[in-house]
């Protein structure tokens, strides 16, 4: 029997999404290729780990489902491939995971995230897929071809995309690939910063104290929406998870009027009737000593009570209390989009089916963060880009 020829699958960028399809491609069905703009794969990948490499997280399969927004539109990709399957394959590639205290998924000590690539990468090389570097995507050609450096035209059976969002220009994520599908009628929408600084106007005397100092173990509201965590005091403002979390519903706010409020919780784990029997009963004379002895409050939580309130609410306890359950901020503006940790915008979800492919050009799919979809900070980003990935290499080797 004549053996069937291998279909050709172009997948267009490097990153984490990119590599997971490529592994889990059929090498029997399909001739893989990764083309990189760069001259190495996964720059995000890699820079990302520096800052602590949250390669997943650990909580409950439908907990971990609603972090998304929109949290539909992952649900299956998520089910096939989840944070327990993730953890599997690492451990096949030799890199053992541990849960953090955060219950984030680490690799095991000492692994850097060089190793992890390099792992994946020899397994790449050991299934056939070949890999392209400095072949930076332009488009179709008139008979429908892929365009690489304006000149070069490669036929493919399948193209997947995985090009990125438009944070960290350096790693050559800079979202410049939009108007390709313009052209073709396919609906894109304008990048928007998310887990990035939010601007908060302090005064120079709240500053000149507090700088980069934490607030630790509070809660932050946002229309609704409630996240506990830490955020960092700077000089733009307000960075770190317990803000990242809140990243769509700020941007909603600031969208739609000229700033967005957020409310602090201090003592998330108190009411304002502890509070306020605490204040009342504290030995201390002045009001300071009060929240910082009797309700165990930070210095710079006092400071940023004395920013906020009032005097007449500072000396008041009933609206003290009130204050520190629900400290209002104004929060001006999102950091620059290429500050920000990931973006949101690209390709509209009403322009993929299920399985991630473009309802207006067949064969064509699209992973990764180059779709609008949203994800706080702390493994969830990933683990979306390695389920996206394996759903639609599942799907073409049926």
């Amino acid at each position: 029997m004549i053996p069937k020829e291998k279909k050709v699958v172009s997948i267009i960028g490097g990153g984490a999404a990119a590599l997971v399809c490529a592994y889990f491609l059929d090498p029997a069905k399909y001739d893989v290729t990764i083309y990189e703009k760069n001259k190495a794969l996964a720059r995000k990948f890699l820079v990302a780990g520096k800052g602590g490499f949250n390669l997943t997280h650990s909580e409950p399969i439908a907990e971990l489902i609603e972090r998304y927004t929109p949290s539909g539109f992952l649900r299956e990709a998520l089910l096939g491939f989840d944070n327990t399957a993730v953890r599997n394959w690492l451990s096949d590639l030799g890199i053992p995971t541990y849960i953090g205290s955060s219950k984030r998924v680490y690799p095991e000590k000492e692994i850097k995230p060089i190793e992890v690539f390099n792992s994946i990468i020899a397994k790449l090389n050991e299934r056939g897929v070949q890999l392209r570097y400095e072949h930076t995507w332009t488009g179709w050609n008139d008979v429908g071809n892929l365009k690489f450096n304006s000149d070069t035209a490669i036929q493919s059976d399948y193209t997947i995309f995985a090009l990125g969002g438009a944070s960290w220009k350096i790693t050559g994520s800079d979202g410049n690939w939009t108007n390709y599908f313009k052209n073709h009628s396919v609906i894109t929408l304008p990048f928007q910063a998310s887990n990035c600084a939010y601007q908060v106007d302090w005064s120079k005397e709240f500053l000149s104290k507090f700088e980069g100092v934490p607030l630790k173990n509070i809660a932050i509201d946002c229309n609704g929406s409630y996240q506990k965590g830490e955020v960092v005091i700077t000089q733009f403002g307000l960075e770190g998870n317990a803000i990242y979390a809140l990243s769509p519903q700020v941007r909603a706010e600031l969208s739609s009027n000229s700033t967005a409020t957020i409310h602090l919780d201090l003592k998330p784990n108190q009411d304002e009737e502890q509070l306020l029997q605490k204040l009342e009963n504290s030995p201390a004379k002045n009001t300071a000593d009060k929240l910082r002895t009797a309700l165990k409050l930070s210095t710079v939580q006092v400071g940023l009570i004395k920013e906020i309130v009032s005097k007449e609410a500072y000396l008041d306890p009933k609206q003290l209390v009130q204050f520190i359950k629900r400290l209002p901020l104004d929060v001006l503006s999102s950091a620059p989009l290429d500050e920000a940790i990931s973006t949101v915008g690209g390709i509209a979800l009403t322009e993929v089916d299920a399985n991630f492919e473009l309802s207006k050009l067949k064969h064509h799919y699209c992973i990764g963060e180059m779709l609008d979809w949203d994800a706080p900070t702390g493994g969830y980003l990933l683990q979306a880009c390695f389920s996206m990935g394996h759903h639609v290499a599942q799907h073409l080797n049926k």
